[in-house]
C-alpha cells in the first residue's frame, strides 16, 4: 500500500471521527477539522503532507464547486442576477483595494506585494461559507445570496489574482490588456463550463444507467475545470457553470429518477469528502508558519480583510436600496461576517512564484486570515443567523419584509 493511500484513509477515518463528535458536541464541523489538523501536524510520527495548489485548486475545489452549484435552482438565481452580479465584480474589486490599501499603509507593504494579497484574499469562500450555512440549517433568501456570492466571485477572484501577479512578475500590460484578459478568462470559462455542461446532459439522456449518469456528471465537473484551465481561462466559473446547466436545463437530455437519486448521494459523499480533505489540510499547514514574526501584518490582515468586505457589502447593497432587490441591514451583516476565507486563498497563496517580493509574509498573513476566518467567523455564525431570526431557536421572529418575501426561494 503507497504512502498516499495509507495518508488518505487516516484523513478520512480522522473526519469521521470528527463528524461523530462534532455532532454529538454541537460543535462546528469545520471548525473541529482544523483543530484535527493542527493535532495531527504536532504528533511526530504522522505523515508529513505536501499541500500544493494543485492539490487544493485542481483536486478539492471541482466537487465542492460542482456539488454547490447543482443544487441552486436558476429561476432563484435569475431574480438575484444583477444583484449577485454587482457583488462578485465591484464588491470583489472593491474588498481586494481596500485590504490592499491598508496593508500598503498600514503595513508599509509594496503596493505590488499589498494588490497580490488583496486579490487573492477578496474571494469570501464557498467551502467555508456552504459549509457554515448546511451546518446550521439556514433557509431563505440569504443562504441563496450568501451561496451564490461566494460560489461566483471564486472564479472572479481567482482571475482578478491571475492578473496582478502577472503585472508583478515584470509582464507589461495596457489597461486594454488586462481589460482583454479578464473579460476572456471569465467569459471564456462560462462557455466551456456551459458546452461540457450541455455535452454532459445529451449524453446522459441516451442511458438509464444511474451509474453512467453519475460518471457523466463526474466527468462534467472535472472535465469543464481541466478544460478552461488549460485554455487559461476560469476553471472554477466553468465548474460552476457546468453544474448550473446539469441542473436546471435537465429537458435537454432527462437524467432517470434512479439517477437523481444517484447522483444527489454521490455529490453529497463527494462534498463531505473534500470538504473534510480541505479543512484537515488548512489545519496541518498551521504548524509551519511563523505567525509570530509578522503578527503585526497578520493583525493588520485580519483587520483590513474584515474591513474591506463591509466597504464592499454596505457600498454594492447601498446601490439597490430603493429596489425590490434591496437587502436588509440584518442581512448585510450576515453578509459580511459570513465572507468566510479558505481553501481558494490558500491555494491562490501556494500558487505564488517563488521569486515574488514579500511571498513567504503574503502566504503567512493568508493562513492567519484563513485561521481567524474559520474559528472566529465560522464559530460564532450560528449564533448570528439565530440572532437576526434565520435559524430555529432565534431571539425573534420578524415578519418577513415586502421585498424579502418576493425573492424568496
Amino acid at each position: 500500500m503507497t504512502a498516499g493511500v495509507q495518508t488518505t484513509i487516516l484523513l478520512l477515518l480522522i473526519a469521521a471521527v470528527v463528524a461523530m463528535l462534532a455532532k454529538r458536541l454541537r460543535f462546528p464541523y469545520a471548525a473541529g477539522l482544523v483543530v484535527a489538523g493542527i493535532v495531527l501536524a504536532a504528533v511526530p510520527f504522522a505523515p508529513r503532507i505536501l499541500v500544493t495548489r494543485d492539490l487544493i485548486y485542481a483536486g478539492l475545489l471541482p466537487p465542492l464547486l460542482f456539488e454547490a452549484a447543482y443544487h441552486i435552482h436558476w429561476e432563484a438565481l435569475r431574480r438575484n442576477a444583477l444583484l449577485i452580479g454587482v457583488l462578485v465584480t465591484l464588491g470583489v474589486a472593491i474588498s481586494g483595494g481596500v485590504s490592499a490599501a491598508g496593508m500598503h499603509l498600514l503595513a508599509h507593504w509594496s503596493w505590488m506585494g499589498a494588490l497580490v494579497f488583496g486579490a487573492l484574499i477578496a474571494a469570501t469562500d464557498p467551502v467555508s461559507v456552504i459549509a457554515t450555512l448546511r451546518e446550521s440549517r439556514a433557509k431563505g433568501r440569504l443562504p441563496l445570496l450568501i451561496e451564490a456570492e461566494s460560489l461566483l466571485n471564486d472564479g472572479t477572484a481567482s482571475v482578478a489574482f491571475a492578473v496582478v501577479v502577472a503585472i508583478a512578475m515584470g509582464q507589461h500590460l495596457g489597461a486594454g490588456g488586462v481589460a482583454l484578459q479578464l473579460v476572456g478568462s471569465i467569459c471564456g470559462g462560462v462557455a466551456c463550463g456551459a458546452a461540457v455542461g450541455l455535452g454532459a446532459l445529451l449524453l446522459t439522456g441516451r442511458t438509464n444507467d444511474h451509474l453512467v449518469e453519475v460518471t457523466f456528471t463526474t466527468i462534467a465537473a472535472y472535465g469543464s475545470f481541466l478544460l478552461a484551465d488549460s485554455l487559461n481561462m476560469s476553471g472554477d466559473l466553468a465548474t460552476i457553470a457546468s453544474g448550473l446547466v446539469m441542473s436546471n436545463f435537465r429537458s435537454i437530455g432527462a437524467i432517470s429518477k434512479r439517477g437523481e437519486e444517484a447522483i444527489e448521494r454521490f455529490w453529497e459523499y463527494a462534498a463531505f469528502v473534500a470538504n473534510s480533505l480541505v479543512f484537515l489540510l488548512i489545519g496541518t499547514q498551521q504548524s509551519d508558519r511563523d505567525f509570530l514574526a509578522v503578527w503585526l501584518p497578520t493583525v493588520i490582515g485580519i483587520a483590513v480583510v474584515l474591513l474591506g468586505r463591509a466597504c464592499a457589502v454596505y457600498f454594492c447593497s447601498s446601490l439597490f436600496a430603493g429596489s425590490s432587490l434591496r437587502i436588509s441591514a440584518r442581512h448585510q451583516h450576515a453578509l459580511i461576517w459570513g465572507g468566510l476565507r479558505g481553501a481558494l486563498a490558500l491555494a491562490l497563496a501556494l500558487s505564488l512564484p517563488q521569486q515574488l517580493p514579500l511571498r513567504k509574509e503574503i502566504v503567512t498573513v493568508s493562513f492567519a486570515v484563513v485561521a481567524f476566518s474559520i474559528f472566529v467567523q465560522g464559530l460564532t455564525m450560528p449564533l448570528l443567523l439565530r440572532r437576526i431570526g434565520e435559524i430555529p431557536g432565534r431571539a425573534h421572529a420578524p415578519e418577513p419584509r415586502r421585498d424579502e418575501a418576493s425573492v424568496r426561494s
